[in-house]
C-alpha cells in the first residue's frame, strides 16, 4: 500500500482503498461494492462505490505502481511476456464493452465483456502488469452509447484484441524495462504488425500459430500442416514445456528453418506433437540471435502461466466480480484486483525464496496465502448489530430499486 499511497492525496480514499483491497483478498462468496463494505465494517456501500466513480485518482497511475513492483520482486533476465484476453459472461446492453461475441470463458458465443491482459511471468512467479478493455466496434462508433458509459467519443476508437496489445507491449517497454520474450496465442500469432514490432524492437517471440498459416522455407511457401509431414523422424526431441499440475508436460518438438523477414534475425517455426494423442500445434518464432530449440520451448510453456494468472486473478481477487457499467469504474476495480493478486503472487515468491519447505508439505501457493490472509474486520463485540444493520440497509435499498423499477415499468408506454 505504501507504493500507491502518493496517488489519492486525500486520507480518506488512502484508507478505503486499503481497505477494498483486502476486501478483494477476503474469504467472501461475492465481491461487490456491498459485500466488501459490510465485511470492512462501514455502514454503506457509498463510500466504496464514490472510490470507483467519483474519487479523485488515476488509476493509470496505479497501473504502474502495480507494473514496478511486479518487476521489482519478480524480475529475472529469462522473463516473459504473455498477452491474451477473457471474457466476463454478463446480462443486458448497458454495461461497457457488452455484446454478442466469442469468449473462451463460456467456450461459445455469448452475452459477455472482453478485455486484453499482458502478464509478466518468470520461474518465480507471474502477474498481470496491464490491461485494455476490448470495445466492439459497435460500441466505439456509438457517442451516445459511450457518452452513458463513461467514455469520451471524441477520443474513442475501435481497436483490435492485436491493437491493444502492441499498444501494453509498448507501453511496457517505454518504461525502460527489458524483456527478452512476449508469448501468445493464435490470435495473436497471426497477426503481421505485431510480429513486425516485435522484430523492430529485437525482442525474440514465440507465437502459436494456426495449421492454415503459410511459411517461407528454403524449398518454397507451404502450409505449416504439410511441413511436418517433412520432418525426419531423428529431428522430434522429447522435452518439458514446464512442470504442470501432474508434472513435467513432456512433448516431442522439431524445428523448422524459415527464411528471413524485414527484420534481420532467426526466424524457425516450432512444431509440438503430443505424445499420447499425436496432437499437433505450431508456433512461428523469432530471435535476435541464434537459440537453442529448448529456449523456445521453454518460452512456449510459458503461456500458460496467464491462464493460471486468470483463474486465481477471478477465484482469489473478484476481477470478474465486478456489477458496474461504466469505464472508470470497471478500470478502477480491475486494477486494483490485478493489485491483489500481484500482492499474492510476490509474497508466495519471497516465502518460496526465504522459507525452505518442510519435509511433508508442498510450498506455499497463492490460494493457501489468501486464506491465511482472510481475515475478519469487523469486532466480535458489535458483529450481531453489524450484520443487523445491513440486513436492514439491503432490504431498505432493494425496496426503492424495486418501486423505481415498477415505476418506471409503468410509465414506459
Amino acid at each position: 500500500m505504501r507504493r500507491i499511497a502518493g496517488r489519492f492525496a486525500r486520507a480518506e480514499p488512502r484508507r478505503r482503498v486499503g481497505k477494498f483491497i483486502r476486501g478483494l483478498l477476503a474469504d467472501l462468496p461475492r465481491k461487490n461494492c456491498w459485500t466488501i463494505a459490510e465485511w470492512a465494517g462501514e455502514a454503506t456501500p457509498d463510500g466504496m462505490q464514490h472510490l470507483l466513480e467519483r474519487a479523485k485518482w488515476d488509476a493509470d497511475a496505479v497501473r504502474d505502481d502495480l507494473r514496478e513492483y511486479v518487476v521489482d520482486h519478480l524480475g529475472t533476465e529469462q522473463a516473459v511476456l504473455i498477452v491474451d484476453e477473457t471474457g466476463d459472461v454478463k446480462k443486458g446492453q448497458a454495461t461497457v464493452g457488452v455484446q454478442r461475441q466469442y469468449t473462451g470463458t463460456a467456450g461459445r458465443i455469448e452475452n459477455a465483456q472482453v478485455a486484453v491482459y499482458l502478464v509478466y511471468a518468470t520461474e518465480c512467479g507471474h502477474a498481470a502488469v496491464d490491461r485494455e478493455l476490448y470495445l466492439p466496434r459497435t460500441w466505439a462508433e456509438d457517442p451516445q452509447r459511450c457518452r452513458a458509459a463513461g467514455l469520451e467519443p471524441d477520443t474513442t476508437r475501435f481497436a483490435t484484441k492485436t491493437q491493444l496489445a502492441v499498444a501494453m507491449i509498448e507501453r511496457f517497454c517505454e518504461t525502460g524495462h527489458t524483456v527478452g520474450w512476449v508469448t501468445g496465442d493464435e490470435v495473436y500469432g497471426g497477426n503481421p504488425a505485431l510480429a513486425q514490432m516485435l522484430a523492430e524492437r529485437q525482442i525474440g517471440s514465440v507465437m502459436a500459430v494456426s495449421c492454415r498459416t503459410e511459411v517461407r522455407t528454403a524449398g518454397g511457401k507451404f502450409r505449416v500442416d504439410s511441413l511436418v509431414r517433412k520432418v525426419p523422424r531423428t529431428a522430434w526431441q522429447r522435452m518439458s514445456a514446464g512442470g504442470g499440475a501432474k508434472g513435467p508436460r513432456h512433448y516431442d518438438w522439431a524445428a523448422i528453418d524459415l527464411l528471413p523477414e524485414a527484420v534481420a534475425g532467426v526466424y524457425r517455426l516450432l512444431i509440438r506433437r503430443n505424445r499420447t494423442t499425436g496432437e499437433l500445434a505450431y508456433y512461428r518464432c523469432f530471435s535476435p540471435h541464434p537459440v537453442p530449440i529448448g529456449t523456445l520451448v521453454r518460452v512456449a510453456g510459458m503461456r500458460w502461466r496467464i491462464e493460471e494468472t486468470f483463474q486465481a486473478g477471478k477465484g482469489l481477487a473478484g476481477l470478474d466480480e465486478h456489477q458496474v457499467r461504466r469505464y472508470t469504474p470497471w478500470l478502477r476495480w480491475v486494477t486494483l484486483a490485478m493489485l491483489a493478486h500481484a500482492f499474492l503472487a510476490v509474497v508466495r515468491a519471497r516465502e518460496h525464496r526465504d522459507h525452505p519447505v518442510p519435509d511433508g508439505l508442498i510450498p506455499l501457493t497463492c490460494n493457501e496465502i489468501q486464506r491465511l490472509f482472510a481475515t475478519p474486520t469487523t469486532p466480535p463485540d458489535n458483529q450481531r448489530e453489524h450484520r443487523l444493520h445491513w440486513s436492514l440497509w439491503r432490504r431498505r435499498h432493494q425496496a426503492r430499486a424495486r418501486t423505481c423499477h415498477y415505476r418506471r415499468r409503468t410509465a414506459t408506454p
